[in-house]
């Protein structure tokens, strides 16, 4: 068992675990702060978390009882969308950052491109930037054509854009646009929220690596050179997402999970949002 520990290091430089814990949904205070707390133990040092989660507290609890230095860990969060606009935008960070009771985060985030806003949130999220509170900046949920409206008024670009991503909906012209544009994708719903699992072509090649399905899919997003951040508040799955540092899937296999892509989402599309 190998845990995967590689860095993915963004325009600015700044260097960001490629594999993180998600920790979306997790509602039962407890509960989240118990699988954060292991899952920093286990090896983790990325944590991803949103405003709309409601486990920001939890979070910067975990962080600060973890024995790690704050340094080693990399924290994102996002801006929801009732709080987006410039100067919401800048209220709302505050909020967060006091809520996880830290001094500056890793990377800041418009959750979603809320029309007529999602540019004016940017803009906000660069001034934090610029005043040094957030190390990196970016997006989540937005296509082409909301990141262009975004160059055209920005003097920095998204430098990460956080999207749903797995093998059923591979997402290859949107990451294509992105890596011309120098700007890391992140996998939301990675494991296609536990959907492709029992899928008998993953199974097959997990087989063949004595690895379970979740272990391969995850591997296929870091041999895309996709940031991943799986979500488990289980112990045993927690260790098993992050210990994928000990094979590696083949061409053909990798081929043969891309040709999986159906289009098909399990979230909203930002084009119908």
């Amino acid at each position: 068992m190998t845990i995967f520990n590689k860095i993915k290091e963004l325009s600015n430089g700044v260097r960001m675990p490629q594999l993180g814990l998600g920790v979306y949904k997790m509602t039962n205070s407890e509960e989240t702060l118990a699988a954060i707390s292991y899952a920093i133990k286990a090896g983790y040092r990325a944590i991803d978390t949103a405003t709309i989660y409601e486990n920001e507290k939890e979070t910067g609890e975990a962080i600060r009882h973890s024995g790690v230095a704050r340094e080693d860990l990399f924290i994102t969060s996002k801006v929801w969308n009732t709080d987006q606009g410039y100067d919401e935008t800048l209220r709302a960070f505050e909020k967060s950052l006091k809520l996880l009771d830290l001094e500056y985060l890793d990377l800041y985030l418009t959750h979603w491109p809320v029309k007529d806003k999602f540019v004016d949130t940017y803009l906000a999220i660069e001034r934090l930037y610029e005043e040094k509170l957030i190390r990196a900046i970016g997006v989540s949920n937005h296509h082409e054509h909301h990141l262009e409206k975004i160059f055209a008024k920005a003097n920095v670009q998204p430098m990460v854009n956080q999207v749903e991503v797995h093998p059923r909906l591979t997402q290859e012209p949107l990451r294509a646009f992105c890596k011309e544009h120098e700007i890391a994708v992140t996998s939301w719903s990675p494991l296609a929220r536990g959907g492709l699992l029992t899928e008998p072509t993953l199974q097959h090649i997990g087989k063949k690596h004595q690895k379970t399905s979740a272990q391969v899919i995850i591997r296929w997003h870091l041999q895309n050179d996709l940031i991943v951040i799986p979500k488990s508040v289980t112990p045993e799955r927690i260790v098993e997402n992050i210990s994928v540092g000990d094979f590696e899937l083949s061409k053909s296999e990798m081929d043969t999970i891309n040709a999986l892509n159906l289009d098909e989402r399990c979230g909203t599309n930002p084009e119908d949002f």
